[in-house]
């Protein structure tokens, strides 16, 4: 979370989507960031959307901050959400069947553009470490876990057809050879030259 804020930070994001928000950890802490005015929070499960909300409440928000939260999936296209400075998917991606990912980036990166968007996903060569099992991955509900390589080269796809550069780092304690245990990609939308209007849909 707090590698996520910083990259947040960096490019001083002043709204927000947090793409499958879960119970609101995220959230939680972007409402105490004073820089961050409007936060939309979307995730599938009503039951996240109802643990979010209440996070928020016993956690109280700040005047002047807008915070929404949306029952809805990311790999729907959805106008409301075009406009954000930044989205965040934290530890979000895995848990998409592979076949669902070019949804999520029509969606994401054709649909909703923001200027930013920061995504985590684990690092899948760092398990062992972890003591999983080479056949095994992380959590049940994971549909895949990616080597460094892997995620760097769908991102880097993705950036391309999307007029976006993307950055990555490692996140969390880092093995000299397996990297850290989570991986985050940083994109930038890069308007120069596009004809494309910031915040708008591609069609």
């Amino acid at each position: 979370m707090e590698a996520v804020l910083a990259a947040l930070r960096a490019c001083g994001a002043r709204s927000v989507l947090d793409l499958g928000c879960g119970s609101g950890l995220l959230l939680a802490r972007l409402v105490r960031e004073p820089d961050v005015r409007r936060i939309v929070g979307l995730d599938a499960s009503g039951e996240a959307i109802r643990a979010a909300g209440d996070r928020l409440k016993a956690g109280g928000v700040g005047p002047g901050v807008s915070v929404s939260l949306v029952h809805g999936s990311f790999t729907e296209p959805d106008p409301r959400l075009v406009g954000f400075d930044a989205a965040a998917m934290v530890e979000t991606i895995e848990h998409v069947d592979p076949d669902r990912l070019s949804a999520v980036e029509k969606a994401v990166f054709g649909c909703y553009r923001p200027g930013t968007v920061v995504i985590t996903t684990p690092n899948r060569e760092y398990n062992g470490l972890l003591g999983v099992p080479g056949h095994r991955l992380r959590h049940r509900d994971h549909r895949f876990e990616w080597t460094r390589a892997k995620f760097r080269s769908w991102a880097g796809g993705i950036a391309a057809r999307h007029g976006y550069a993307a950055s990555f780092r490692d996140v969390g304690d880092v093995h000299p050879a397996l990297g850290g245990a989570t991986q985050m990609a940083v994109f930038a939308r890069d308007d120069r030259d596009s004809g494309l209007v910031p915040g708008a849909p591609v069609r």
